[in-house]
């Protein structure tokens, strides 16, 4: 099935590991170009490498930028090295994000703020330095990688869920704006995903069998069995809905908020 990515010049934020490595490899194999953003040089380095190999065969290709988005210039400094580099951008894939454990009453400023700056600051200066130009081109894709969390408060870490809630109407607020312009603005929400950010030694699943006093194993299992699947997603599913919106074939969808959590959302929204 041809997506009509061939040649589209894409940005994809978080880039070196999980769902933003995912998705900037399925991009590639779709003959796309992709600039991988992330704050990690060397790990980013090594994905792009990844991606531009697995996509050679296919007529995609990578590159990358160290970047910290959350940077007041830093998406002007990304656009600009993506026309440099590939052209005027076609797609961008806001990724960037992280969480932590954090029971509501622990939460400082530092961390509201860390959250608000990662979901809806850098989201919205990508989108607001990408977005005109797409339009005046006649088009575009915009993805932004939000959570189930931020449709339905996560006990687990507030700064968060309310970060990505904020993110989620943003993306409404940018689709209703461009999409009679032709650029196309949506959002992703996954669930629980395995990805480093889970079962990395110190990520959530270490914090929250602490937290629980329980094993890393239990943590897992637990967060697993709250999926209606039974299971963690996997990067690469959440990655295919990211890409798919991000095609020709998706000309009809604009400011949607499509679950890909397993059916841990439990209404239609």
């Amino acid at each position: 099935m041809d997506l009509g990515l061939t040649g589209k010049a894409c940005i994809v934020t978080g880039a070196s590991s999980g769902i933003g490595l995912a998705t900037a490899r399925m991009l590639c194999r779709e003959g796309a170009r992709v600039l991988l953003v992330g704050r990690r040089e060397d790990a980013l380095d090594a994905a792009a490498g990844r991606c531009a190999e697995e996509g050679r065969a296919f007529g995609g290709e990578a590159a990358s930028v160290a970047a910290d988005v959350t940077e007041v210039d830093a998406a002007e400094r990304l656009v600009t090295a993506c026309e440099d580099r590939y052209g005027p951008v076609d797609v961008v894939v806001n990724n960037a994000g992280t969480s932590r454990i954090r029971p509501l009453e622990e939460l400082t400023d530092d961390d509201w703020r860390e959250q608000w700056e990662l979901s809806v600051m850098a989201s919205m200066r990508l989108m607001r330095a990408a977005a005109p130009l797409m339009a005046e081109r006649g088009g575009g894709r915009i993805v932004n990688v939000c959570s189930s969390s931020g449709k339905r408060p996560s006990a687990s870490n507030a700064a968060y869920s309310v970060g990505k809630a904020a993110q989620l109407s943003l993306s409404r607020a940018f689709a209703d704006a461009y999409a009679g312009r032709g650029v196309l603005v949506n959002a992703v929400a996954p669930g629980v995903v395995e990805t480093p950010l889970w079962t990395a030694s110190g990520g959530l699943a270490d914090q929250s069998a602490r937290a629980s006093g329980v094993s890393r194993e239990e943590a897992l299992e637990a967060a697993g069995s709250k999926v209606p699947l039974g299971r963690f997603g996997t990067d690469e599913e959440v990655a295919a809905v990211i890409v798919f919106l991000c095609s020709a074939l998706a000309s009809d969808v604009a400011g949607a908020a499509w679950s890909v959590d397993g059916g841990t959302v439990p209404v239609i929204i």
